[in-house]
């Protein structure tokens, strides 16, 4: 009996071949979509799960109150770790892990520039990091022990075996002995290293980190019987026996959140965890179920619509004894035939895309082929994907009364009519949710790129200053403006395109008592101003001219809206412990994504600050030569270390990398999702001109022209699309409104979006249906009526 449906169902595919192409290929394709999104959410949803102690492993994270609204932030004390494993005993481990970057190593002449982190000897006793040589309960044990990767090590050394022991010079300035050798890191981990050094060395590089309650991060491995909640309520007030001041409802607290949730659930609203990442992963995960129903509803439509072809083959069944449920299995085989193929294809499709689709995601996903689960998966989508195709079809097919059909009095009813139109509207439902959905997002991306600022990022080079320009800056300076192509420099202890640092320690004339105010800062040099092109609304710039701008301050607006001095230049500031004069207020510009309004921000002078970067604004077309002007003066001065620079641009451009990663993918998934829908409606097109074929001779026989025909057969798909729109379009703005949000400043919703929105969709689905509807009209009328 299988065999004999097999052999039904591949004449049926056979014999309506322009039907079976438009199944295959818009379920290939949607399987193909489905499937690359399913293993993107695979792979986020994965991102530090390998932890052999997960459920154990904790962040711990900072509340603070600022202008009386609550701030959360994993930044914590650096000696915080320490404290906690020493005092609450629940905690097995603790470490500190510092801020990252990139230092120059160097050993004999190999000089190599490596991205690394600080952490403390906790730290691969906690993390299931394979160590290769040494062992985890030492590795880290001494001021001047380094863990290494198997990369580094055997870009030095050869081997991890002989990277043991040995002496690597860091930011030369200070030897490390190579204590241990990990494995490279799996692409899943969210942590990205290539060496690990001490903690205290990390203090030695950052002395104000130990007390700072905003400076590295703490994470934390309770013992196997701990309770989580209790350890989380003896955290939360864990601090107060710290503070001079009584404890109030505004007071530091302290939360802890699982490790392997930071990754996707990692932002803050409110002092709470609220999304992250998460929410993109839900947002493609519905995606994927989109484009996946859209193709399964072309299938469900073109053989519904189709079904009174098979009228006949139906009665017959039935007269000769077929029970309902064997034909109800039979075209529900013929679906799960026509969907094995599909996947087939779909996973042709998928090798395809897939360099493609890492190198948007910025991932490096495999398909999984040797992994049993994953076939099992696969298959189980299938059946799925399958059933779903083919039930309503199956049910339908199986229903029809066998009386009727050899009589030919049998036709499809309203009710069946109606749920087809119902189907069309849905998939175009979707379809015009992903478009606006889309222009919107694409929309805030070219917002984002184009806002300004309040500084010029063109033309903007930040240099790191490392080694021996520490020290040189000045002598840098002087060098450099003499140089082609360099207009001006100044220097800035981070980068104005991403400013995070902030400190309550802060005082001025009649400051509120009560006040506790975070203040975002950046230390720096002469002609700052002037460098970034930044406003003025009262003051200067800091100048060499002036001796007393030693200990001088510039504020933006927003500082001064709280500070309140009516007249702010020449008035007295306090910031960390440094008394001084404001000389400057700043017109507000963003120095951090526009997810954020722009905070109160302190610009102390910095020109003396033995870290950050310079900024180097070039001459407008002169770029490159000014690049060349200063990798020769670097290499004068810092002949140790290697030249490198970033462009503004590029830094800010970073800020939003999920948002361009979105962007991308929503325009591809979106072009999909129309091609998929398209290719249904083109199969509808062709059934109803082939239904309607002796309609159309009699209406030209009687006089009725190409252009009225047209518009006959084009109408009822048209009335269906305008009720999609409207449909769509209230979903589509709320989803869009509430993603907006997310962003401090953002472009508006406009009605202009959804009309333009609509008016693709009609002329769309005009060009799908208007090369059937155009050949059926040219159609001799009498080969029409002569027609079976």
């Amino acid at each position: 009996m299988i065999k004999n449906y097999l052999k039904v169902a591949w004449r049926n595919l056979v014999r309506n071949k322009a039907h079976t192409f438009i199944n295959i290929a818009g379920l290939s394709v949607g399987l193909a979509c489905s499937l690359l999104i399913l293993l993107w959410v695979q792979n986020e949803l994965g991102v530090d799960a390998f932890h052999k102690n997960k459920d154990r492993l904790f962040a711990v994270y900072n509340k603070f109150y600022s202008d009386h609204k609550p701030i959360a932030t994993y930044n914590t004390s650096g000696s915080l770790p320490a404290d906690l494993k020493k005092n609450i005993p629940e905690i097995e481990y603790a470490t500190g892990f510092g801020f990252g970057g990139q230092h120059l190593f160097k050993s004999g002449n190999k000089i190599l520039k490596l991205e690394g982190n600080s952490a403390d000897a906790d730290f691969f006793k906690m993390f299931s990091y394979t160590i290769l040589q040494g062992n985890a309960q030492s590795a880290l044990s001494s001021p001047s022990d380094i863990a290494v990767s198997r990369k580094m090590a055997d870009d030095f050394f050869g081997s991890p075996q002989n990277a043991i022991g040995k002496t690597v010079r860091y930011d030369n300035s200070k030897d490390f002995i190579i204590s241990a050798v990990f494995e490279n890191l799996p692409p899943n981990s969210s942590q990205k290293f290539d060496f690990i050094k001490n903690w205290e060395a990390f203090f030695q590089e950052n002395p104000w980190a130990r007390s700072d309650g905003l400076g590295p991060g703490t994470y934390i491995q309770l013992r196997a019987d701990a309770n989580p909640a209790l350890v989380e309520k003896k955290l939360t007030h864990y601090l107060d026996k710290y503070s001079k001041v009584p404890p109030t409802s505004e007071s530091i607290t302290l939360g802890m959140q699982r490790f392997d949730e930071v990754y996707l659930h990692g932002n803050f609203a409110d002092g709470k965890i609220e999304g992250g990442r998460i929410g993109y992963v839900n947002l493609f995960s519905i995606v994927a179920t989109f484009i996946l129903l859209i193709a399964c509803i072309n299938f469900m439509n073109l053989t519904t619509a189709r079904s009174v072809k098979r009228t006949r083959e139906i009665g017959v069944r039935k007269v000769v004894g077929a029970l309902r449920s064997s034909l109800i299995w039979q075209f529900i085989g013929e679906s799960l035939l026509i969907t094995a193929i599909a996947v087939v294809l779909a996973l042709g499709i998928l090798v395809l895309l897939l360099p493609l689709f890492n190198q948007i995601t910025q991932k490096q996903i495999e398909l999984p082929f040797r992994q049993t689960l994953f076939w099992l998966k696969l298959v189980v989508l299938a059946v799925v994907t399958g059933i779903i195709s083919g039930s309503y079809p199956a049910l339908f097919l199986s229903s029809f009364n066998p009386v009727k059909v050899l009589k030919g009095t049998m036709k499809l009813n309203s009710g069946t009519t109606l749920f087809r139109k119902g189907l069309v509207v849905f998939q175009f439902v979707l379809s015009v949710v992903l478009i606006i959905s889309t222009l919107i997002v694409s929309r805030q991306i070219n917002y984002i790129q184009s806002i300004n600022l309040g500084y010029d990022k063109e033309n903007l080079v930040y240099v790191p200053l490392e080694g021996e320009l520490r020290g040189k800056f000045e002598v840098f300076k002087d060098e450099a403006l003499k140089m082609p192509g360099i207009q001006s420099l100044t220097r800035i202890s981070s980068a104005p395109t991403n400013i995070q640092q902030s400190d309550a320690s802060i005082g001025w004339d009649s400051i509120d008592p009560n006040l506790n105010m975070q203040f975002t800062y950046a230390y720096a040099g002469y002609d700052f101003v002037h460098t970034l092109k930044l406003k003025l609304v009262a003051g200067r710039d800091f100048s060499s001219d002036f001796k007393s701008d030693s200990a001088a301050f510039m504020i933006n607006e927003s500082a001064l809206k709280i500070i309140g001095y009516a007249n702010p230049i020449g008035r007295n500031l306090k910031f960390r412990g440094v008394k001084g004069k404001i000389i400057g207020v700043l017109k507000d510009f963003h120095f951090s994504s526009l997810h954020e309004r722009i905070r109160p921000l302190i610009i102390p002078f910095g020109e003396r600050e033995t870290y950050g970067m310079a900024l180097v604004r070039t001459q407008p077309g002169k770029t490159k030569e000014a690049l060349a002007s200063l990798q020769t003066l670097y290499k004068q001065l810092n002949p140790d270390f290697q030249f490198n620079y970033t462009f503004s641009d590029e830094e800010y451009n970073k800020l939003y990398n999920d948002e361009q990663v979105i962007s991308k993918l929503s325009d591809g998934f979106t072009f999909l999702a129309i091609f998929i829908s398209c290719l249904g409606l083109l199969g509808l097109a062709m059934f109803t001109a082939e239904q309607r074929t002796k309609e159309i001779g009699i209406r030209k026989i009687v006089g009725a022209n190409v252009t009225s025909l047209f518009v006959l057969l084009s109408q009822e798909f048209l009335i269906l699309v305008v009720i999609a729109l409207f449909i769509a379009s209230p979903i589509a703005w709320y989803a869009m409104n509430k993603w907006l949000q997310g962003f401090a400043y953002h472009t508006p919703i406009q009605w202009w979006m959804f009309a333009l929105s609509g008016g693709l969709m009609i002329i769309i689905a005009l060009a799908t249906v208007s090369f059937q509807a155009i050949k059926a009209a040219l159609v001799n009328p009498i080969k029409s009526l002569r027609s079976e």
